[in-house]
């Protein structure tokens, strides 16, 4: 009986929810009929969507705003203020976005953009405390060194984990050997306390080997970064050159490779990279795309609105406009499927909202926040 309450609540908030949005379409998949709407409309190419408790979410956009969709559903045409100023600089702009896990008791939102000086850009990674439409006490907690003109790979996702570390993913800033250097934030995954301090248990704390903030390195650009439900354990995955984009669960001190091995060639001229696509003291991707994907967001589904998605990871496909859907066996990726092939668009970002459904971005100066629900 308690179960059968529960779906009610669920079904009747759905309905509300349904009510706000563009009418809605379905397609066949696998598991479920799919139904999908949009919800916002005439966003900036975004980035990146977080949930506020009692309704609302903000989304960033790479041109440097940070907006807020109410909690009825609707997109305020002020943006939050307090930011700083942020440029859009190729592929960086303002970034990621998350919540602190105390975010009721403290309001700190955190945020990774590209940060100029002079000609030159990184990421970097600020918080603010959000009061009413802004964003007070602002301080940065990261600065990527060093900054480069470039305007490739800035990652970047922010994860915390269960015991309140930082996880920012950096991309190798189209430089790839510095996904090599220890002693260069580039391509590579930091971890933090949640005030930019370093926690003590760093693989590269005590020693002169690395910067004691980098907890893995040997990536190429992260854009997509989760934990898993059952452990905690963070999974990431980056785009590859052409070809071998990964999935990977970066450990403490792991070099994931990067460009010494790939499953990836060279652009336009398909030659090799590195050294092939194992060695030694390097880490195997858990699943790799050939051809490449294009992957941003990741999400693991916890909730039981898709009862039969239930454990499974989904990410976005830039390249194909797709949403993947992969099956697991512990740490093997056991089934793919491919979903909303072109409906969509360009998606960004994934996100499981709190009343279980899946919330999408789509990556165009006219994006759109889209929902995704089961149709009978």
């Amino acid at each position: 009986m308690k179960d059968y309450h529960k779906y009610i609540i669920l079904l009747a908030a759905l309905l509300v929810q349904l009510s706000t949005a563009a009418p809605a379409e379905t397609i066949a998949t696998e598991k479920h009929r799919l139904g999908y709407e949009t919800v916002v409309e005439g966003l900036s190419n975004p980035w990146s969507l977080a949930f506020l408790p009692g309704g609302g979410m903000l989304i960033s956009e790479r041109n440097g705003t940070l907006r807020i969709v109410n909690t009825l559903g609707k997109l305020e045409t002020k943006p939050i203020e307090g930011l700083p100023d942020i440029n859009q600089h190729g592929q960086g702009g303002l970034l990621d976005v998350v919540l602190h896990p105390k975010f009721k008791d403290n309001r700190w939102v955190y945020f990774s953009y590209a940060e100029r000086d002079g000609k030159s850009y990184g990421t970097t990674v600020a918080r603010g405390r959000l009061e009413g439409r802004r964003l007070q006490q602002l301080e940065t907690i990261f600065r990527m060194a060093r900054k480069t003109t470039s305007r490739h790979h800035f990652g970047s996702r922010l994860v915390f984990d269960p015991q309140g570390y930082l996880y920012i993913t950096l991309g190798d800033r189209g430089d790839r050997e510095r996904a090599q250097d220890l002693n260069d934030h580039a391509g590579s995954v930091i971890r933090l306390n949640d005030d930019g301090s370093i926690p003590h248990q760093n693989p590269f704390i005590e020693n002169d080997s690395g910067l004691p903030e980098i907890y893995s390195y040997g990536h190429r650009n992260i854009q997509g970064a989760a934990l898993h439900p059952m452990n905690g354990r963070l999974w990431t995955h980056e785009h590859g050159p052409q070809g071998g984009d990964e999935i990977n669960i970066p450990d403490p001190g792991a070099n994931h490779g990067w460009p010494v091995i790939t499953y990836g060639v060279n652009y336009v001229t398909g030659t090799k990279i590195g050294e092939g696509t194992a060695k030694v003291g390097m880490v195997q991707p858990i699943h790799y795309w050939v051809p490449s994907i294009a992957p941003s967001g990741m999400a693991f589904y916890t909730g039981d609105i898709f009862k039969n998605w239930k454990g499974n990871l989904f990410v976005g496909s830039l390249k194909f406009q797709q949403l993947v859907r992969l099956e697991l066996d512990g740490e093997k990726v056991i089934h793919e499927e491919r979903l909303l092939t072109g409906n969509l668009g360009r998606i960004r970002d994934i996100r499981q909202g709190p009343d279980g459904l899946i919330y999408l971005l789509t990556d165009s100066h006219d994006g759109k926040l889209i929902r995704l629900f089961p149709t009978p």
